[in-house]
């Protein structure tokens, strides 16, 4: 049933996102890209809220809950991304906070790739290993996270 939620909440906020894409002229296919790479961070940020509300002691630790949002940040880290990413999909167009320097920087993106890789499977072998455990591993997964964002995402600012 989570499960089920969580798709239908990706759904939904991609489905707001493909509306402002298409009205904004965008060609489809790079559209089509942001919005993939869109639900698929949505899906990175739901299942690290998961841990981190749980690493905080915001939420109860449940071993159950705590592996299967690291399973799934550990399978998402996996996926082949290539098509996400066409060059003209940075923040030139609206909806993107991807920056140009991506594509300038293709050796450095992949290196931090890598790292998101081996600190998801850290947290995949700890997150049901005890609160102690989670707790050990969510900083090396956020430190994963924004090292890539700060490089290459646009702030919030």
């Amino acid at each position: 049933m989570k499960r089920l939620a969580t798709v239908l909440t990706v759904f939904s906020l991609t489905g707001l996102g493909s509306a402002a894409l298409a009205e904004s002229h965008v060609d489809p296919a790079i559209a089509g890209a942001i919005e993939a790479r869109q639900a698929h961070m949505q899906l990175y940020a739901h299942n690290i809220g998961v841990l981190g509300g749980m690493a905080r002691e915001r939420i109860p630790y449940d071993a159950e809950a705590a592996q299967a949002a690291a399973s799934n940040i550990a399978a998402l880290s996996t996926l082949n991304q290539s098509t996400y990413w066409p060059e003209g999909s940075d923040t030139s167009v609206e909806g993107s906070r991807a920056l140009a320097a991506i594509w300038e920087n293709l050796d450095d993106v992949m290196s931090k790739s890598e790292d998101l890789v081996m600190a998801a499977a850290v947290m995949e072998d700890a997150a049901g290993q005890g609160l102690g455990a989670l707790q050990g591993a969510i900083g090396g997964l956020g430190g994963a996270c924004g090292a890539c964002h700060e490089d290459y995402r646009q702030s919030d600012d």
